[in-house]
């Protein structure tokens, strides 16, 4: 219950905040006589504004503002409302127009005022932000560049818009509505500054040793670090941290991914890393004593979180590294309640981390069925898909009590969770992780 109120007294804040750029228009002295369509214009610009500045929250990683959701629920909900927030700011130039077509000499940065150069400055940065965003993996981008670019842009967007809001000066004609305008986006660029040099400063007292690095089947490693004069890190089972290998904090090459270790224990911590870009693919040549950095725990994907008399967890791939966390966790706590793994792979040589399982199986009442999409020759167990068959198979009797972790391929999750829905599990009962952070 805590967690709901939290979270509604967030959503209700944010909304709230959405709304004060249209209170403060309505806040005398306004302009008068102006028509409807350039009104439109000017509220979309400053809701569109607002919007953008309020990402720098989303993306500051408050744990206290992300634990209701989830960091991967607000990281997604941070995705898709920058592009409306973008559409938003791209109308209120446009509806401007329409209002008086001799505004268009406005998009000339030549011709226009330093209102108006700021005011296109800052679109082009937010155009450019939201195209290398979706283009980055076709291109391939690296995460690094593009992350820094990413910050960058934003931090000129907010800047640029600020400015023309404070030069064009219609509803901004006040010193007090000004100094909202101006702290709003100094607060802003502050998160930026708190994230990018603040926390480093912090975990400069944290740093972490490499101890092991592990080479697992299916192109994945076990990164084990162990904590250098601080008492190590508490996390729930299924969490996952921003990693840095470097010698200092302050680099810009940082990565998620999920512990697999046992909650249990704070001395050390593991994590899974599937060879899927730059930074995982250079595993094997990160050396024991090494330094790291972590910035975490973060996530709300966890048993710890859903609490059941049993459990069915489904991953695919890489998306088996939450559940050996939770899996570790339960044997250390001597947990009896059952649980059910499906975990689909490529092929049998592919299934990470399944010695480790074969050991779990003596230590929690786990039951384990795997689907390979290429069995070997004389595989006797499921193939292809996790589908409604192989679930009407592998599930257990007392399926309907159960909570339903999913973490794997979005398209494998969402043809399971319909398939769940379908055989009449709760929705409430199925609980998805996705990777997509960046």
């Amino acid at each position: 219950m805590d967690r709901t109120i939290s979270g509604v007294f967030w959503l209700l804040l944010y909304s709230a905040i959405v709304m004060v750029p249209i209170a403060l228009m309505l806040v005398p002295p306004v302009p008068a006589g102006r028509a409807f369509w350039l009104e439109l214009g000017v509220a979309l610009g400053f809701v569109g504004l607002t919007q953008i500045a309020l990402q720098f929250v989303l993306i500051a990683r408050f744990r206290r503002v992300t634990a209701p959701y989830g960091i991967d629920v607000v990281l997604h909900y941070h995705r898709q409302i920058a592009i409306v927030a973008v559409a938003a700011i791209l109308l209120h130039p446009a509806l401007i127009i329409i209002a008086d077509p001799a505004r268009l000499r406005l998009l000339n940065p030549l011709g226009g005022n330093w209102a108006s150069r700021f005011g296109l400055l800052s679109v082009l940065a937010l155009v450019a932000t939201i195209l290398m965003s979706l283009l980055r993996e076709r291109f391939r981008l690296r995460y690094e560049y593009w992350r820094a670019a990413h910050l960058g842009l934003g931090v000129v967007a907010i800047v640029a818009a600020q400015t023309h809001v404070s030069l064009a000066g219609l509803y901004t004609n006040t010193a007090w509505k000004q100094a909202i305008w101006i702290g709003m986006a100094a607060v802003m660029v502050g998160l930026v500054v708190m994230l990018r040099v603040l926390n480093p400063i912090l975990q400069r007292n944290r740093a972490w040793r490499v101890t092991e690095v592990r080479e697992e089947r299916g192109d994945t490693w076990s990164l084990s670090l162990a904590p250098v004069d601080h008492d190590g890190l508490r996390f729930a089972p299924g969490q996952f941290a921003w990693v840095k290998i470097a010698d200092t904090p302050f680099t810009i090459e940082e990565h998620p991914f999920s512990f697999t270790s046992s909650a249990e224990r704070s001395d050390v911590v593991v994590f899974g890393i599937k060879e899927l870009g730059d930074f995982s693919s250079r595993m094997s040549r990160v050396a024991v004593g090494a330094t790291a950095f972590l910035d975490g725990p973060h996530g709300a994907f966890s048993m710890d979180r859903y609490q059941a008399p049993g459990y069915v967890f489904i991953a695919g791939g890489v998306g088996i590294t939450p559940f050996l966390s939770m899996l570790k966790t339960m044997a250390d706590r001597g947990d009896p309640r059952p649980v059910t793994l499906i975990y689909a792979d490529r092929s049998w040589d592919a299934v990470a981390f399944r010695d480790e399982l074969d050991v779990l199986r003596e230590r929690v009442r786990l039951e384990i069925t795997y689907v390979l999409e290429d069995p070997p020759e004389g595989w006797e167990g499921e193939e292809g898909m996790v589908t409604a068959e192989v679930l009407e198979r592998s599930l257990p009797r007392d399926g309907y009590k159960r909570m339903y972790l999913l973490c794997g391929p979005p398209p494998m999750m969402d043809a399971v969770q319909s398939a769940l829905l379908e055989r009449g599990v709760p929705r409430r009962h199925i609980q998805l992780e996705r990777f997509a952070l960046v």
